[in-house]
């Protein structure tokens, strides 16, 4: 599934994106513990910010991050305990899966909904070369993103695609059969031109935050800010809202159907895995005592 069409998730929420379930992360505790340093390289890919506007942020940053450390990785830690007896007890069927997934995707919401306020006072303080900045790095963006995802001819899009799930999959599963490969790659052909609509998509949701910071002076502004961060759905472009839940249906369909065909071993991989994590984000130290 494609993640992120905000600046948010480009950034902010990328990053804290490895501490919830799922994640590819291999050093869950390390990660978060150096957030507010790695968060502020990402943004100034997209933001050349000076000294006050870095310092503000870094700031606000740390403040965000200790509270997703006490107020939302309990809950978390809850979710994969949850998601190990599962696989422990062989239940991870489809209803879970996707209650799984709906519950990480109100989580991404609720940090959306914290951040807001900081994203918007940050973008309102930036100045007309900053704005114009930032629309030549979303072009660029765009740009590295179409010659790598758009320019290969389809069927090389379809075997990256598959190549790019295996990769992810073997990280939970181990090595998989001929079998599986043979799903993840027919998985891969069913979205068909998927990249195509998401780009097109991230391009309309870039191009709607420009124009918004451009007249960041009008009294609507925060609004729009606001809605791109936590509506992203509302600036879909109608091609990829109609194809959304049946890439949506199709990438938890393949999730199901991988682990139903996972022998012993590569079970025993995803449990191991999942006790990694909640070890190490169980030992950090901002976490409440009643979350051990």
């Amino acid at each position: 599934m494609q993640i992120s069409q905000t600046l948010v998730r480009q950034t902010i929420l990328i990053l804290l994106a490895c501490a919830v379930v799922l994640s590819g992360c291999s050093r869950m505790n390390l990660a978060y513990r150096n957030l507010d340093l790695l968060i502020p390289w990402s943004l100034n890919d997209y933001l050349d910010m000076n000294r006050d506007q870095r310092t503000r942020f870094r700031e606000q940053l740390r403040e965000h991050i200790s509270w997703h450390c006490r107020t939302q990785l309990p809950g978390y830690l809850d979710l994969i305990e949850q998601l190990q007896a599962q696989v422990r007890q062989g239940s991870l069927d489809e209803p879970a899966l996707r209650e799984h997934y709906e519950t990480v995707q109100k989580a991404i919401q609720t940090i959306a909904l914290e951040i807001t306020p900081t994203t918007v006072q940050l973008l309102r303080d930036l100045d007309d070369r900053q704005v114009e900045e930032l629309d030549e790095q979303f072009e660029r963006d765009r740009q590295e993103r179409e010659d790598k995802y758009l320019k290969p001819p389809l069927d090389q899009q379809i075997d990256k695609r598959t190549s790019r799930m295996q990769e992810r999959v073997e990280q939970w599963l181990g090595k998989v059969t001929a079998a599986q490969r043979q799903r993840i790659h027919e998985w891969a052909e069913a979205l068909n031109e998927q990249n195509q609509l998401w780009l097109d998509n991230r391009a309309q949701w870039q191009r709607s935050m420009v124009d918004a910071v451009r007249n960041r002076d009008q009294a609507n502004f925060d609004e729009r800010i606001a809605r791109l961060l936590q509506d992203r759905e509302v600036y879909w472009t109608a091609p990829y809202r109609a194809a959304f839940p049946t890439v949506e249906q199709a990438t938890i369909d393949l999730i199901v159907d991988l682990y139903a065909t996972a022998d012993a071993t590569q079970r025993r991989h995803i449990d191991q895995r999942l006790q990694d994590m909640r070890r190490d984000l169980g030992s950090l130290d901002c976490l409440p005592a009643t979350a051990d």
